[in-house]
C-alpha cells in the first residue's frame, strides 16, 4: 500500500499514545498492512492505567463493559476479578491484548511527540520527538487521552517541600509506605476521593484540604467469582448491545419517568435502590429529568445530602462535605467506597480552604490563613487540564503554519471531534467534542477508531493523499455541541467538562469540551458521513 508523492514518508500513519485508544488503533493499522508506528512517552503501554499508580485507583465502569469488544477470543480468555477493576488489573489486561495481537513491535516507548508540522507541498506531517528525531508520516492520529496533562496548584513554595510530594498522576512506581506518616491530600475530586478512602486507615494522620466538595455516591464494588464470570461471558453480546443503545455507553439507562411525576415515597424508594446499586446508575440511570430540570435535581440533591449526614457523625463536618454551589450530577460524580466514613476517624481532619485558604507550601508542610501544618507527605489530587491540555503541550502546526493551540485558544472547534479544518490528515481519535469523551471510554473509542480506520481505507482505495474537514462541517458541529450542552445542567457548571481549571492560565468562559447529545446520536452523525462518501471533508 503506497500513496505516491514527491517525498515518500517513513510511515503512512503515526499514532500518539499507547493507551486504550492507541492500542486499538495500532491493531487496525496492523490489519491494514500500513507502515505505522505508535509513539508513547511512558516505557510501556497503558496510558491512564500506566501513570496513575496511586493507592485506590480503579475505573468506575463495570469491568465487563470496559474491556474491548472486538475479539471473541479475548472475551473468552480474560477473567475480570472485580466488578470495577483496579489499576494494576487493567494495566495487565492491556498488556495482555498487546501481546496477544503482537502489537509491541509497532510501538516506540520512552519518547514524546514535541511537534508536528504539516508540509503542504509533500502532503505529510513532520513529527519531532523528544529524543531529537524527526519522523514523517502521511497521517497523524492522536490517542493522547482525556486526562493526561496533570496540573499542580499555583501555591507559592510547591517545590520547596523537603518531604515526599507528588501529583497522583505521577505517583511513584514503587509503593509508598504511608504507615506512621503525617499525610496531606489537596483535592477531593474523583481521584482524591479514591486515594483518601484507601490510605485513611494506614497513616498516622491525614489532613484533607478541600476547596469545593463534590457529590459522591457509593461504588458498591464486589469480587467476581469464576462462576459469575462464566455467566457474564454468556451475556456479552447482550451487554454490548445494551451499551450501544445508551447515551453514555454504559449498561445504565435513564428511567423514562420524571422525578416529580411519581409520589415522594416511590421516588425515595427508587433513589434508595440506586444508592445501593453498583456503579453510575445513580448518575446516569436516574429519572430522565434529574440532569435537565432544576426542581428534579434539587430533590435528588436533598436525598444525597441526607445520606451524607447519615454517614458522617460530626454535623459540622458533614455540612462541609455537602456541595452548596452545584446540584448532584452536574459535575463528574466521584464513586466512593466508605469515603464519608473516613471523616469519622480520629486521625483524619478536614480543612475547608474556602474558609482558611492555603497561603504557601514550606519545607516542612503547609501554611493556611489559620495555622501551619507539618507533614511527611503531600499529595496533590488537583486534577488535569482536561482534553485539550495534552494537545497544547505539542506544537501542532497546520496549513500556513497555524498553531492548533491558537485556533483553540477560545475553545476547541473540530468536526465531530475527530478532524480539524486547517489541519489536513490529522485525526483526533479522542479529541474534544467527540463522542468518546462523554461516554464509557472503550465503548466510545472503539467507534471512533473504527470510523477513522474506515476513512483511511476509503482514502487508500480512492487514491486520496490529503483529507481535511470542511470549515462549515466543524462550524455546524460546534452548533450541535453547544445545543446539547445548553440542554443539560452541567453545561454551565465549573468543571473539567466545561474546561474549568483554576491552575491553568486561560481566558474565562465556558469551553465546550464534550458532546452531550449521547452516543447513538453521535453515531448517526458520523455514520451519515461515511455512507455518503464523506461530504463534510475535502478529499484530494
Amino acid at each position: 500500500m503506497n500513496w505516491s508523492s514527491k517525498e515518500s514518508p517513513q510511515y503512512q500513519a503515526i499514532v500518539i499514545g499507547a493507551g486504550v485508544c492507541g492500542i486499538y488503533q495500532a491493531l487496525h493499522l496492523k490489519k491494514m498492512g500500513l507502515p505505522a508506528t505508535v509513539i508513547e512517552r511512558a516505557d510501556d503501554v497503558g496510558g491512564t492505567w500506566y501513570w496513575n499508580r496511586y493507592p485506590g485507583c480503579r475505573f468506575d465502569s463495570e469491568s465487563e463493559t470496559y474491556g474491548y469488544s472486538f475479539s471473541p477470543e479475548v472475551l473468552e480468555e480474560w477473567n475480570w476479578s472485580e466488578r470495577f477493576a483496579s489499576r494494576p488489573e487493567t494495566e495487565r489486561y492491556l498488556q495482555y491484548v498487546v501481546e496477544k495481537f503482537d502489537l509491541r513491535k509497532l510501538m516506540q516507548f520512552g519518547c514524546s511527540v514535541t511537534s508536528a508540522v504539516w508540509d503542504e507541498q509533500e502532503r505529510l506531517w513532520r513529527v519531532g520527538l523528544s529524543d531529537d528525531r524527526l519522523l514523517t508520516t502521511r497521517f497523524l492520529l492522536t490517542a493522547i487521552g482525556l486526562l493526561s496533562e496533570p496540573t499542580l496548584p499555583r501555591y507559592p513554595g510547591v517545590s520547596r517541600f523537603k518531604g515526599l510530594s507528588f501529583h497522583t498522576y505521577h505517583a511513584p512506581r514503587e509503593p509508598v509506605e504511608f504507615r506512621g506518616k503525617r499525610v496531606a491530600v489537596i483535592g477531593t475530586g474523583a481521584t482524591g476521593v479514591q486515594f483518601i478512602a484507601e490510605i485513611a486507615d494506614k497513616v498516622d494522620s491525614l489532613t484533607v484540604f478541600q476547596r469545593r466538595p463534590n457529590w459522591c455516591a457509593p461504588l458498591n464494588n464486589a469480587l467476581i467469582s469464576l462462576e459469575q464470570m462464566q455467566e457474564i461471558r454468556s451475556r456479552y453480546s447482550e451487554i454490548f448491545k445494551k451499551c450501544k443503545s445508551t447515551a453514555g455507553g454504559f449498561v445504565h439507562d435513564v428511567d423514562p419517568r420524571k422525578a416529580l411525576d411519581v409520589s415522594p415515597g416511590e421516588r425515595e424508594a427508587f433513589w434508595e435502590e440506586l444508592y445501593a446499586s453498583p456503579g453510575f446508575g445513580i448518575w446516569i440511570g436516574n429519572f430522565k429529568d434529574v440532569l435537565t430540570d432544576f426542581a428534579a435535581n434539587a430533590e435528588m440533591s436533598k436525598f444525597v445530602a441526607r445520606k451524607i449526614r447519615e454517614r458522617v457523625k460530626d454535623p459540622r463536618v458533614a455540612e462541609k462535605l455537602i456541595p452548596k454551589d452545584h446540584g448532584f450530577g452536574t459535575r463528574r460524580v466521584p464513586m466512593e467506597t466508605k469515603y464519608y466514613e473516613v471523616y469519622n476517624r480520629d486521625n483524619v481532619t478536614l480543612v475547608d480552604i474556602s474558609e482558611t485558604p492555603i497561603e504557601c507550601i514550606t519545607e516542612t508542610g503547609i501554611i493556611t490563613s489559620a495555622q501551619e501544618h507539618e507533614f511527611d507527605i503531600i499529595v496533590y489530587a488537583t486534577g488535569f487540564d482536561a482534553i485539550t491540555g495534552a494537545f497544547d503541550k505539542i506544537d501542532i502546526r497546520g496549513v500556513d503554519g497555524q498553531r492548533l493551540k491558537d485556533k483553540w485558544k477560545d475553545g476547541p472547534i473540530a468536526a465531530y471531534g475527530l478532524a480539524v479544518n486547517g489541519f489536513p490528515n490529522l485525526l483526533t481519535l479522542a479529541g474534544p467534542q467527540s463522542g468518546s469523551v462523554a461516554t464509557n471510554f472503550p465503548r466510545g473509542i472503539e467507534e471512533a477508531v473504527d470510523w477513522c480506520t474506515d476513512l483511511l481505507q476509503y482514502a487508500y482505495l480512492h487514491g486520496v493523499t490529503r483529507l481535511e474537514a470542511r470549515r462549515d462541517t466543524e462550524e455546524a458541529w460546534g452548533v450541535e455541541v453547544r445545543k446539547w450542552a445548553q440542554r443539560i445542567l452541567f453545561g454551565s457548571e465549573q468543571s473539567w467538562f466545561t474546561g474549568y481549571n483554576s491552575n491553568v492560565d486561560r481566558a474565562p468562559g465556558i469551553r465546550y469540551l464534550i458532546y452531550a447529545g449521547g452516543a447513538p446520536r453521535f453515531r448517526k452523525h458520523v455514520g451519515g458521513e461515511a455512507t455518503q462518501g464523506y461530504p463534510g471533508f475535502e478529499l484530494r
